[in-house]
């Protein structure tokens, strides 16, 4: 009987266990995607299409005050760029109306409008003309021809120009088709930056550098085209209202060169990026090899020079001290080639002192350079601590002072006070000096009192006398030295 109820008690307790709860990994995907698409969803605060489309086309005419507001702007920029005074030019791409036919010609390849395209691409023409006709006479005039460091950031663009301009067109469209417009736009303007390149373009054609006026220039058609690429791809996801083509293969035609310019502007970018990102690796590792190995008892290195440039690839050192051996400097190339990354790299070390003969005019003025800095920086170091130790004179002196001071004891007042207290005084004098205690040889401060009668005062008036004393000066330590005539 035990045997038989056993089993059918442990069939019991497993019928009774509850089912544990099935995950349902669908559902959770399901509502994890309906909240993504209520969060990011842009027709919220969508304002009407029509509305959008007509505010855009406001921003591109380019007439009356939109033509002395846009020269303003660039001669503003230009000032800036050669004052290399970031506030300044941001201020005037605050101004610039460079924005609206661009985001104009976005508008009318999206929406299908080849009138606002063409009116756009005119206008946006015409303020391209103006505004490096405007930059080339400011840098033609001005007597600051050098190139700052503003300017010449507007020379390489690269491929995180490309990103800067798409992913700031986005933001530039979406904020312009909500309801309630943002600074978005203006904020777009600054991060692009539309306006330097076109005054670089304008510096480059003042001082005859088409270097430096072919990149300035490629930098506004890359911000042009991808802002413009930007708002057609916003317009055609909000499904804004398209004027159909009659002919279909117009259309395809229009499409494909869309593509074609997308990627001719791209392309450059790309290739210059590649070079910077390499260049910029070669240059970290030159200075990882350099710190690591070029360390030397009796020599140091006063100067580096890394040197990037296509093909040509070169880490020149100049040292002063002991000349290496040619041992070593074998040594250094060989472990130079052993980097896979600096493989291609040529060494060059120039070594010795200043004056030998086998030292060339260009390590020469290496070294010049490095040792004027040394100089500045050791007299400015030096300047510093002259004074501090002239601050710390000073108060030393006035610490003086005001103990001199302290000193002092206003014997003439108390002298008076003295004399009309006790008419048989015949001289008084007031002092404090250092006394030395023998036993310890510490150094006090006692405060003397020396007084003449014309006759011998009372020890109670002598107490009184004293106490007066050590009240009127301050002084608990106070001898009172008594004479009689």
């Amino acid at each position: 009987m035990n045997q038989e109820e056993k089993p059918i008690s442990q069939s019991t307790n497993t019928e009774s266990k509850p089912s544990e709860p099935r995950i349902n990994i669908k559902r959770i995907v399901r509502e994890f995607l309906v909240f993504l698409r209520h969060r990011l969803s842009l027709e919220d605060d969508n304002a009407d299409p029509l509305e959008t489309i007509e505010y855009i086309k406001k921003g591109v005419e380019f007439k009356g005050t939109n033509i002395w507001i846009l020269i303003f702007a660039i001669l503003i920029a230009s000032i800036g760029l050669n004052m290399n005074s970031a506030a300044v030019i941001i201020g005037a791409m605050l101004i610039s109306p460079l924005m609206g036919p661009i985001m104009g010609l976005g508008m009318g390849v999206g929406t299908n409008d080849f009138e606002l395209i063409k009116k756009a691409a005119k206008n946006l023409g015409i303020m391209v003309g103006i505004s490096v006709v405007t930059s080339t006479i400011y840098f033609f005039i001005t007597p600051l021809s050098d190139a700052q460091s503003e300017l010449l950031a507007r020379t390489t663009p690269t491929i995180w120009d490309v990103m800067i301009a798409l992913f700031g067109g986005l933001a530039g469209i979406v904020a312009g088709s909500r309801k309630e417009k943002s600074n978005a736009i203006p904020g777009v303007a600054i991060a692009t930056a539309l306006m330097p390149p076109l005054c670089t373009a304008g510096y480059g054609l003042a001082t005859g550098n088409l270097a430096y006026f072919a990149g300035a220039f490629y930098l506004f058609t890359i911000n042009s085209v991808f802002i413009s690429l930007s708002t057609i791809i916003i317009v055609r996801f909000l499904r804004y209202p398209t004027k159909s083509f009659v002919d279909t293969i117009r259309e395809k035609k229009v499409k494909r060169w869309i593509g074609l310019i997308v990627i001719l502007v791209s392309l450059p970018s790309f290739w210059i990026a590649f070079n910077l990102v390499k260049n910029s690796v070669f240059e970290r590792e030159a200075g990882i090899f350099i710190t690591e190995n070029c360390v030397f008892d009796n020599a140091q290195v006063i100067s580096r020079n890394v040197v990037s440039d296509g093909e040509t690839k070169r880490i020149e050192l100049a040292l002063i001290g002991q000349p290496i051996p040619e041992e070593t400097i074998s040594l250094l190339r060989n472990k130079l080639k052993q980097n896979k990354r600096l493989a291609d790299a040529e060494l060059i070390i120039r070594q010795g002192a200043i004056g030998e003969k086998g030292l060339d005019m260009e390590t020469v003025q290496l070294m010049n350079q490095n040792l004027k800095t040394g100089i500045i920086e050791d007299l400015y170091k030096r300047n510093e601590e002259v004074l501090q130790s002239k601050d710390e004179q000073i108060r030393v002196l006035e610490n003086e002072i005001y103990r001199f001071r302290s000193r002092e004891l206003p014997v003439t007042d108390i002298s008076t006070e003295l004399k009309a207290q006790h008419e048989d005084v015949l001289e008084f004098t007031l002092m404090r000096n250092p006394v030395v205690s023998m036993d310890s040889l510490h150094v006090d401060t006692v405060t003397f009192a020396y007084v003449q009668f014309k006759k011998r005062p009372s020890k109670s008036e002598s107490g009184r006398l004293e106490n007066w004393l050590k009240a009127r000066t301050k002084s608990d330590r106070l001898k009172l030295v008594i004479q009689v005539n």
